[in-house]
């Protein structure tokens, strides 16, 4: 979505609104910022009230609906939370509600749409199931069409004891589907089967990562030959070779995502491969920094190029702007946005001196639509 200045970009934020075990949330909906992609300042335009704990956010390719879980155990008198429809105003960026839909799960924390904005996916937390909506023409949510509870458990008794599907993504391709089970030690495989509006088990149906390493996030590289999931429970990122014929992920390694002398708690969050391919992300929350690794581009390895602070607590999820210049860091426990700009030659990142007070909120992912 790009404005009349070309400088301005649109960045969209969730929340939580209200109080849950992990987080007091004080926020009041989506939150609709500007962001001068010369400076890296953000500047407040609207907001959208009237969705309970928004904590996770997705676009359609169009950049005409954006869709936002609501984290909640409950909807609308139902077990399970639900995901909403909005239109996105194309000259101001202002959200008018469309419809929501059951995720016929508790606690979705993820959503994605398909490449050609058909299909919307989302993950349920706590209860560890994934499903998969039609997207109508004019951007509501049809009925689920399919859903698929996770059965498994893994060695960690207080965080392992049953399924937890933490993100759903799709690859480059349009074919496959990866959701990392942070219950399961798995990131499970299905074909996308966007005429049906299925998600079938694919063969092989999921990779392994280590016993309690707790998969959340997950990211492609732009080269389509590798991907990278970030695991929340044992602060690692692991590798892998990717065949895009097969949806088979094969490990190339396993990295620690704090420093070595760290010896305090933590658990790891969001990751992004930067547009590039040669720089990888991961947010810690214990240590509040951000993980910057190289990328071998020939081999899609990784190595470890050091820690930034985000100068707050709790950073859960950050986003690259579409340019690559800027990163920008969601600091949940200090209700910031800090800005960072990313050395093009190195991956390092800088703080721009721009922190925004996201009104007092717990800010969770930030989306930038704009200019690429």
């Amino acid at each position: 979505m790009t404005q009349e200045n070309s400088t301005k970009t649109l960045v969209y934020i969730g929340t939580y609104t209200g109080t849950r075990a992990h987080v007091a949330g004080k926020a009041e909906g989506i939150y609709v910022y500007q962001f001068d992609t010369a400076s890296g300042a953000l500047t407040p335009v609207s907001k959208a009230t009237g969705i309970v704990n928004p904590s996770f956010l997705t676009i359609d390719p169009t950049q005409r609906y954006l869709y936002a879980v609501s984290e909640v155990l409950e909807a609308n008198g139902q077990p399970g939370g639900g995901v909403s429809a909005y239109a996105i105003d194309p000259q101001t960026g202002a959200l008018t509600f469309l419809n929501e839909q059951s995720t016929r799960g508790t606690d979705p924390c993820y959503v994605s749409v398909d490449k050609t904005g058909q299909y919307l996916l989302v993950a349920n937390y706590t209860s560890g199931s994934v499903g998969i909506y039609p997207i109508l023409e004019d951007g509501q949510l049809g009925a689920m069409s399919d859903f698929v509870q996770h059965e498994g458990s893994s060695v960690n008794p207080q965080r392992q004891q049953g399924p937890h599907a933490h993100s759903i993504v799709i690859d480059p391709a349009n074919r496959y589907a990866f959701a990392p089970d942070l219950g399961m030690d798995k990131v499970m495989i299905y074909q996308l089967d966007l005429p049906n509006g299925k998600l079938l088990p694919n063969d092989p149906a999921f990779a392994q990562v280590a016993p309690g390493a707790g998969p959340r996030h997950f990211d492609f590289h732009p080269s389509r030959k590798y991907a990278y999931v970030l695991n929340e429970i044992g602060s690692t990122v692991t590798a892998f070779a990717y065949d895009e014929d097969q949806g088979a992920l094969t490990e190339i390694q396993t990295l620690p995502t704090l420093p070595a002398d760290f010896t305090g708690n933590n658990g790891t969050a969001d990751l992004h491969v930067h547009p590039s391919g040669k720089f990888l992300y991961g947010s810690n929350r214990g240590h509040d920094s951000i993980a910057i690794f190289t990328i071998d581009e020939s081999t899609g390895h990784l190595t470890v190029a050091g820690h930034e602070s985000t100068q707050g607590r709790t950073p859960r999820n950050f986003a690259i702007d579409p340019t690559g210049t800027f990163l920008l860091a969601a600091n949940q426990n200090t209700d910031t946005v800090v800005t960072f700009q990313i050395d093009q030659q190195t991956g390092q990142l800088t703080p721009t001196g721009q922190i925004a007070s996201v009104h007092s909120t717990n800010p969770l992912p930030i989306y930038v639509v704009g200019n690429a």
